[in-house]
């Protein structure tokens, strides 16, 4: 039985993939300190319970989910069909 796991991707591909990403997130979301306030944001929302989320709030989640999909779209770009694959966003 053979493994299901994705193939690795090269380093020069990867980095080349979050570069695009990083920049069509921060394009879609108006520049990083606005990338993080939105993941801030986004992170509070995640323990806060449901019914203390603000109409802002809301609007955020929309504008994230936006962004992070055309962000996907981009940074996947030129990588063609790699099943498992995903970016992931922290602060550093």
């Amino acid at each position: 039985m053979g493994s299901n796991r994705c193939k690795a991707i090269p380093a020069k591909e990867r980095i080349a993939a979050e570069t695009r990403y990083a920049q069509a997130l921060d394009k879609q979301l108006g520049g990083p300190e606005q990338v993080a306030a939105a993941l801030d944001t986004m992170h509070r929302l995640e323990e806060s319970p449901p019914e203390v989320v603000s109409p802002g709030d809301l609007t955020l989640l929309k504008a994230w989910d936006k962004a992070s999909a055309a962000a996907k779209q981009t940074g996947f770009r030129d990588l063609g069909e790699r099943d498992g694959a995903y970016f992931e966003v922290r602060l550093v």
